[in-house]
């Protein structure tokens, strides 16, 4: 059996997504499908995130991030495709 593809994924959320625990529900549901990368917090008011994995783990997360947690209001997604670098170990909240 083949191996499933790896991808990495780059997004830029655009909303009300700061202030309502949008980076820390992100790393929790990233974590839970045992993805590696980062999000933050952007200065012009949105998220931004990198995730590698499987391409079905990848886009599981950015069903996740099209909602958000509760308090949260997703009016736009950025998504760029691209090829995993392997870089990361984890998935942390960076500042």
């Amino acid at each position: 059996m083949k191996p499933e593809a790896e991808a990495r994924v780059h997004l830029r959320i655009i909303g009300r997504v700061q202030g309502v625990f949008y980076r820390a529900t992100t790393q929790k549901a990233a974590r839970a499908l045992a993805l590696c990368g980062w999000v933050r917090n952007c200065g012009e008011g949105g998220v931004e995130l990198v995730a590698e994995g499987p391409v079905a783990d990848c886009e599981s997360l950015l069903a996740h991030c099209r909602s958000g947690p509760p308090g949260a209001l997703v009016t736009g997604i950025d998504v760029e495709w691209g090829e995993p670098t392997g870089e990361f170990t984890d998935f942390e909240v960076r500042y």
